[in-house]
């Protein structure tokens, strides 16, 4: 049985709306909550609401921020690795390691992670090109050579052990050999 890699694909990357929804929904929780809570309360706002108030405001800049300043650029798979282009990184200085963490069926959350094991998270949405989404997905999902350090296997692949001759009769629960 012969594999297929999936076709080279470059895919634009910019500000997710998914992203945002999410961020938004989640600072409008924490919002409802803290009004939930001072209603409930029913004592005059003192320093404990102030404190609360001052978290959710905070956190609606850290949303709003961290939105704002999300990744843009291009994720392209040649058909061996995965790269990341963007104004702010050289193109192709890195070989990066995919892992997909959500699929949403329009959207795809990423991590990229290259040999320093710096990561990178990517919102990835179908809206952005819609006609090479599923040429993205073949090659999200498609199998490609790992870059794990050669140092680093796992059992199945490691040398085996040589073999203990023991003579004698042996413990019939853990295989150790007793002696008589």
């Amino acid at each position: 049985m012969t594999t297929h890699n999936a076709p080279p694909v470059v895919y634009p990357l910019g500000r997710s709306r998914l992203l945002g929804a999410l961020l938004l929904g989640l600072w409008l929780c924490g919002l409802l909550l803290s009004l939930l809570w001072f209603l409930q309360s029913g004592r005059p706002p003192d320093w404990r609401m102030a404190l609360a108030l001052a978290f959710v405001a905070g956190a609606s800049a850290a949303a709003y921020m961290g939105w704002r300043n999300a990744p843009a650029g291009r994720l392209t798979w040649d058909g061996e690795v995965w790269r990341w282009e963007s104004p702010g990184y050289q193109a192709g200085v890195a070989e990066y390691e995919l892992s997909v963490l959500g699929d949403f069926q329009h959207a795809l959350l990423l991590r990229l992670e290259n040999q320093a094991h710096a990561r990178l998270w990517l919102w990835v949405e179908r809206r952005a090109f819609p006609e090479r989404w599923l040429d993205l997905r073949r090659a999200v999902y498609s199998p490609h050579k790992s870059l794990a350090a050669p140092w680093v296997h796992d059992s199945l692949h490691a040398d085996p052990q040589p073999a203990v001759a023991v003579s004698g009769p042996m413990h019939p629960v853990d295989g150790t050999p007793t002696h008589s």
